[in-house]
C-alpha cells in the first residue's frame, strides 16, 4: 500500500514568501497569431477568442477596443467613493416593526474628481479594470490605500467565469412547474426548477453544461439571459409543465401575466398557530389551504390548547398529523398554490354525529388573498353567508403579515481558478488567506459570501452591486468583478505581485475612471473586513 501524498500549503515551511519569478521575459502581450494580420488591426488577447479589431471599432463583446493602434478597454474603471454616514439625511435607526425601506439598497450617484478631498476615501472596484487572461502577468489594478491608517491592498480583475451560475428566489405560493423541470429562454434550455423553500420556489439558470456543454445557440441565449439578469434586467423565462415568468432582481415576479402580490404567511399549519387565539370565539372551524399543508383549527394542536371542540369536518388529501393535510388538491394557481377555485371541494363532508346545524366555519388562504365563511344548513351542508367583521379583521391581518413578493437573484461562481495567479505566484495562498480571513472577497464592492470546502466559490446578491458590473465574452461566459483586499504586509507574505502595486493616488491621476458615490446600508465598507466566510 502506498503513502498519500503529504500535502503542506502552510507558508511557514517556505524559504522564500517573496515574488521570485527569475524565467523568461513575460511579453505585454502575445505576438498576432496570424502574421497576415492587417496592419490598421490588433489582436485582442482579453479573452480566448482573440479578436482582430480595426482601428476605431471593438470586439466582439463590445467591452474591449482598437483606439490608435492600441487595445484599450472601453468603459473606464469604477472607484467608489465611501459616504459619511452623518452626509446621509436620509439614514435612520431601524426601529422593530419598520418595514426594510426599499429592497433595492445599493445608491450610486456620478462624482467629480475634484470632490474627492482624500483619495483613501475612494475603492477601486473590478467594474471596467479590464483583465489580464490568461493571467500570466499581475492583475490589471494593485492598488494600496489607507483604511483606519492601515496600509492595505486590493487586486482588482474583470474575471471571466464559465462556472457560474445564477440562483433565484420566487416568493411565491403559486406553482411554478414540477421539481427538476427545464426553464427555457428563447426557446433554449437555460436552468432548471429546484427545490421549494419556505414560500418560495428556487430555480437554477446558467451553469457551465448550458454555457458550453450544448449547442452554440443554447450557450448564446445562457449567456444573454444570465448577463441581463445580473444586471437586473427583466427577463422572460418558460417552465416546461409549468409556468410563464417574468423575473427581475428586486422586483415582483409576474407568473403567467399576473404580477405576485404577497409572501405567503406560512404554511395552513403554521397559520393555524399563528391566528388560532384571534379566531377562538368567532367561528367553530377554520380551514387553512395551502399546497403544502392544509390546517385544520378544530384537530390541530394550537385548537386542541383552547379546547375548541370537534367539529366532525372530513378533509381530502393524506392525513399527516392531527389538523395538518398534505395533498389536498393538485398544485395550481388557485387557492393557497392549489388548483382549486371552490374551496369546499377539499372538505368531503361532516360527521353527523358530531357536526351540528348552523356550525360557523371560515376557510382561508395562505395570504387572505381569498377567503370565504361558511355555515351548516339543517342538512350539514355548508352554506355561504356574509363575512363577519372580527373574521374579515382575522383575514386582513393574514394580509398583513405577508411580505411583498420579490424574485431575488444571486450569483454564484467559482473563481478559484486561474485568475488568483494575477494576486500571487502561488495562488493556494491566496486561497488560503481567504479562507484565514486575511482576505476580503467582494464583487462590484458588495459582500461575497465564501462556501465552505475546497476553492474560492463566491456568491453574491446583485442588488448589492453596481448597475451593469456583468458582461461576457463569446466563448460564452460572464465577466463579472472581483476584487481581494488585505493588508499590506499579509500581501507580501502571501507572495503578491509587489512590485505591480500602485497607490490610489497614482490611480486617479493617470487611469481613466468613473467615481460614484456608492451606499448600500446593509454592506460594510470593504476595506477592514474580513471575508463573509460561511
Amino acid at each position: 500500500m502506498t503513502e498519500h501524498t503529504k500535502i503542506d500549503h502552510s507558508m511557514d515551511n517556505l524559504d522564500d514568501t517573496t515574488s521570485s519569478t527569475s524565467g523568461p521575459t513575460v511579453l505585454e502581450k502575445s505576438k498576432p497569431r496570424s502574421e497576415k494580420m492587417a496592419s490598421n488591426k490588433v489582436e485582442c488577447n482579453a479573452c480566448p477568442v482573440l479578436c482582430q479589431i480595426t482601428d476605431g471599432r471593438t470586439g466582439a463583446c463590445d467591452r474591449w477596443g482598437n483606439e490608435d493602434g492600441n487595445l484599450v478597454r472601453i468603459d473606464p474603471v469604477i472607484l467608489m467613493r465611501r459616504l459619511d454616514d452623518t452626509g446621509l439625511a436620509t439614514r435612520h435607526e431601524p426601529v422593530a416593526g419598520d418595514a426594510p425601506e426599499g429592497l433595492v439598497n445599493a445608491r450610486t450617484r456620478d462624482v467629480e474628481a475634484n470632490a474627492v478631498s482624500d483619495p483613501n476615501d475612494l475603492f477601486v472596484s473590478g467594474i471596467g479594470s479590464g483583465t489580464t487572461y490568461p493571467d500570466y502577468k499581475p492583475a490589471p489594478f494593485i492598488v494600496s490605500s489607507k483604511a483606519n491608517d492601515v496600509d492595505m491592498v486590493t487586486v482588482v480583475t474583470e474575471g471571466i467565469f464559465s462556472y457560474c451560475s445564477f440562483k433565484v428566489k420566487i416568493d411565491t405560493d403559486r406553482y411554478l412547474g414540477p421539481e427538476q423541470s427545464n426553464i427555457r429562454f428563447k426557446g433554449e434550455i437555460v436552468g432548471h426548477v429546484t427545490t421549494a423553500e419556505y414560500g418560495s420556489q428556487m430555480l437554477s439558470l446558467g451553469g457551465v453544461h448550458h454555457l458550453t456543454g450544448g449547442s452554440k445557440k443554447e450557450g448564446r441565449m445562457t449567456c444573454d439571459m444570465m448577463m441581463a439578469l445580473g444586471n437586473k434586467e427583466a427577463v422572460e423565462l418558460s417552465i416546461d409543465g409549468g409556468a410563464q415568468l417574468v423575473v427581475q432582481a428586486g422586483k415582483a415576479p409576474i407568473v403567467d401575466g399576473v404580477e405576485e402580490k404577497r409572501m405567503r404567511v406560512g404554511c395552513g399549519s403554521a397559520a393555524i398557530g399563528i391566528f388560532a387565539k384571534q379566531w377562538f370565539g368567532h367561528t367553530d372551524e377554520v380551514v387553512v389551504v395551502d399546497d403544502h399543508i392544509t390546517g385544520v383549527l378544530s384537530e390541530h394542536q394550537a385548537g386542541r390548547c383552547l379546547d375548541i371542540p370537534p367539529t366532525g369536518i372530513k378533509m381530502k388529501g393524506r392525513k399527516s398529523t392531527p389538523g395538518r393535510y398534505f395533498q389536498v388538491a393538485n398544485p395550481g394557481n388557485g387557492w393557497g398554490g392549489t388548483d382549486i377555485s371552490d374551496p369546499l371541494a377539499i372538505i368531503e363532508g361532516f360527521n353527523p354525529d358530531v357536526a351540528w346545524p348552523g356550525l360557523r366555519m371560515l376557510i382561508t388562504s395562505t395570504t387572505g388573498e381569498h377567503a370565504e365563511y361558511y355555515e351548516l344548513d339543517e342538512d350539514l351542508k355548508p352554506q355561504r353567508k356574509p363575512m363577519p367583521d372580527a373574521l374579515q379583521k382575522t383575514v386582513e391581518r393574514i394580509g398583513e403579515n405577508c411580505e411583498p413578493s420579490l424574485a431575488s437573484v444571486l450569483f454564484l461562481a467559482g473563481a478559484g481558478g486561474s485568475l488568483r495567479a494575477g494576486v500571487t505566484e502561488n495562488p493556494i495562498w491566496l486561497t488560503n488567506s481567504i479562507k484565514t480571513s486575511l482576505v476580503n472577497v467582494t464583487c462590484g464592492g458588495a459582500p461575497a459570501y465564501i462556501w465552505p470546502g475546497g476553492g474560492i466559490t463566491v456568491m453574491v446578491d446583485v442588488l448589492r452591486m453596481p448597475d451593469n458590473s456583468f458582461g461576457y465574452v463569446p466563448t460564452p461566459a460572464i465577466v463579472a468583478p472581483i476584487e481581494f483586499s488585505m493588508k499590506l504586509d499579509d500581501y507580501t507574505r502571501l507572495g503578491g505581485h509587489a512590485d505591480a502595486v500602485r497607490s490610489i493616488q497614482d490611480v486617479v491621476e493617470k487611469d481613466r475612471h468613473r467615481i460614484i458615490e456608492w451606499h448600500d446600508e446593509n454592506s460594510p465598507w470593504p476595506l477592514g473586513h474580513k471575508p463573509m466566510l460561511a
